[in-house]
């Protein structure tokens, strides 16, 4: 649990002092302003894909030992549209990306708890409602 802990205060600190949580970083980006955000982020999907490929290639497990269950989606991209469609009118509104929301709180952005309260209840509404939601 420590462990978990340090990991994430150092991912918190390299998130803050990289800017990402930035937001005029946030709105340079939407504005096609500045190439920061999406080095950032396109660095990150590489980072991600490298690690999926070297799961799937050498068989990584959980800590327990369970086998990764990695799978490929075939059921349609419409669904992604929609959800990036929301996602980024989100962003773009609130300046915070979902992820580093809690690292902008602690960083001392106190507005930033209106964004989380928002988060948490598109997160209890989706809970109720994702039996009646296409799939």
């Amino acid at each position: 649990m420590l462990r978990i802990f340090l990991l994430g205060l150092v991912f918190g600190i390299a998130l803050t002092m990289g800017e990402i949580i930035s937001w005029f970083r946030i709105q340079e980006m939407f504005y096609f302003e500045s190439f920061h955000m999406f080095g950032v982020i396109g660095g990150a999907m590489a980072v991600g894909m490298l690690f999926n490929l070297a799961a799937r290639r050498f068989k990584w497990g959980t800590e327990s030992g369970a086998p990764l269950d990695i799978h490929q989606y075939t059921t349609g991209w419409k669904r992604y549209i929609y959800g990036g469609t929301v996602f980024g009118m989100g962003w773009a509104v609130t300046g915070a990306c979902p992820g580093p929301l809690f690292i902008t709180l602690g960083a001392g952005y106190w507005p930033i708890l209106v964004a989380i309260f928002g988060a948490l209840l598109g997160t209890f509404l989706y809970g109720l409602l994702m039996k009646h939601l296409p799939h």
